[in-house]
């Protein structure tokens, strides 16, 4: 049924339970992968701890950089399944459109990615990467929380 899927990573635990889970569909669907990993830009103002204890420069190349080891990891994975795999490291402002427009540029016919399961009050203040892609994404969207 689907042929390809992106799976977006953050690094966080529950996104490698993701990326692994979404690996395991896609060898199952005969599918080829699309891993990304969105690096927001430096802000000079920020609330985001890792910006704020960082130089601009730092800053991106501490994130380039961890954005590289989530990659790895994920193609390190899909050969493991044998499952073909492309990695692709995005900078954007908003993850959730980087996402979409992502899967759209790739030809994917599915977004699969966690959720933080944020329930009430918190999920609406915090909102969530996952939320918006479901909120924007006209491609089907499978969710492992």
């Amino acid at each position: 049924m689907y042929k390809h899927v992106l799976i977006p990573t953050d690094g966080s635990a529950l996104s490698a339970t993701a990326v692994e889970n979404g690996m395991r569909f896609a060898r199952d669907a005969g599918a080829k992968v699309t891993v990304v990993t969105v690096v927001e830009p430096f802000h000079v103002l920020s609330t985001d701890p890792k910006q704020l204890a960082e130089t601009r420069l730092d800053y991106e190349r501490h994130a380039k950089a961890a954005a590289a080891r989530y990659l790895t990891e994920a193609e390190r994975q899909a050969k493991t399944l044998g499952v073909r795999c492309e990695v692709v490291q995005v900078e954007h402002e908003h993850p959730y459109r980087a996402i979409i427009d992502t899967a759209a540029s790739k030809g994917c016919d599915l977004i699969a990615m966690a959720s933080h399961g944020r329930r009430g009050v918190s999920a609406l203040v915090i909102g969530s990467e996952t939320v918006k892609v479901l909120t924007h994404s006209s491609i089907p969207v499978l969710v492992y929380r």
